[in-house]
């Protein structure tokens, strides 16, 4: 029997482990569209790295929905078309070429979380639990039936990237497993419907990353948390300047909001209802952990000590 084959659309490092998942479970990978590895991206392997060592075509992918790449897939003529983490909506005349189906990879327990950035989102949002799900592709974003899903626990001190690489993990299981049942037609299909209401949360701008001391410890810890290094992190705006919030942590000890104090624990700042412990500021480009320096930094921006 020969190897089904595919058409691969991936980035990140999801996209990445779910492209070895492929391989695992035998599928002969015709081409991979992506896009170049950004400066601020270096922390993890690329799909095209994963493709040079197997010998898988790369082409970058600015513009995947034009004429020349839809008449390049023609040719392929791949079982599958899969999408894992790909920046672009797929147009309908390119799901409607592979033979077996076009399916995507999506960062959430579908029917929830639809959209941009749904693992950020649920960090921002609390969620003890999110997942990863595998769904034929329809020309609506995040819609189509569901073919697997696997659930992931959120820790409470969870950042984007350590769910990302859960997700990541989790995404290869997910799609080597799959691929059997979408080769035969065994596999379980669920419609999106069945599994309740759906929400969607769009692409994350700069702006929502601001911290605001109307906030709760909590709401702020989560929006820390949610963009912490490797992505721009958090940030307080102020009438002198903007100082990022790289890491903090929940702290039992008060603070008044709006204000910065010194303690036993370092530096306290103050929320609605409690305060956090900075561990890590960024300010005028450099990092920022010594207590006496982000007191300085605070200071400067306007803030009065406790």
């Amino acid at each position: 029997m020969s190897k089904p084959t595919a058409v691969v659309c991936a980035y990140s490092s999801v996209g990445t482990a779910a492209l070895e998942g492929l391989l695992e479970a035998g599928v002969d990978v015709r081409a991979l569209y992506t896009y170049p590895q950004g400066v601020d991206e270096l922390w993890f392997t690329p799909p095209a790295a994963v493709a040079a060592t197997q010998g898988i075509p790369v082409h970058q992918a600015p513009a995947f929905n034009e004429d020349a790449v839809y008449a390049a897939i023609l040719a392929h003529r791949p079982d599958f078309l899969f999408s894992f983490y790909f920046r672009e909506m797929i147009h309908a005349r390119v799901l409607e070429v592979p033979r077996l189906g076009a399916y995507n990879l999506h960062g959430s327990l579908l029917p929830r979380y639809r959209g941009r950035a749904p693992i950020n989102w649920v960090l921002v949002k609390g969620e003890a639990e999110t997942g990863i799900t595998l769904h034929a592709m329809t020309s609506k974003p995040d819609d189509g039936v569901i073919v697997a899903q696997a659930r992931l626990p959120i820790d409470w001190d969870e950042t984007a990237l350590s769910l990302t690489n859960k997700a990541a993990t989790a995404g290869r299981e997910l799609v080597r497993d799959a691929i059997p049942g979408l080769v035969d037609g065994s596999i379980r299909r669920i419609d999106q419907k069945t599994l309740g209401p759906s929400t969607y949360f769009g692409g994350r701008k700069p702006s929502d990353s601001r911290l605001d001391f109307a906030m709760t410890a909590a709401e702020a810890f989560n929006q820390i948390r949610a963009v912490a290094d490797p992505w721009p992190n958090a940030y307080l705006e102020t009438s002198s300047g903007i100082v990022k919030v790289a890491w903090a942590l929940p702290s039992l000890e008060p603070c008044p909001p709006g204000r910065y104090r010194h303690s036993s624990e370092g530096i306290l700042l103050g929320f609605s209802d409690g305060a956090l412990r900075l561990h890590t500021l960024k300010a005028r480009g450099l990092r920022v952990e010594r207590p006496s320096d982000q007191a300085k930094a605070l200071r400067e921006l306007g803030l009065v000590e406790a």
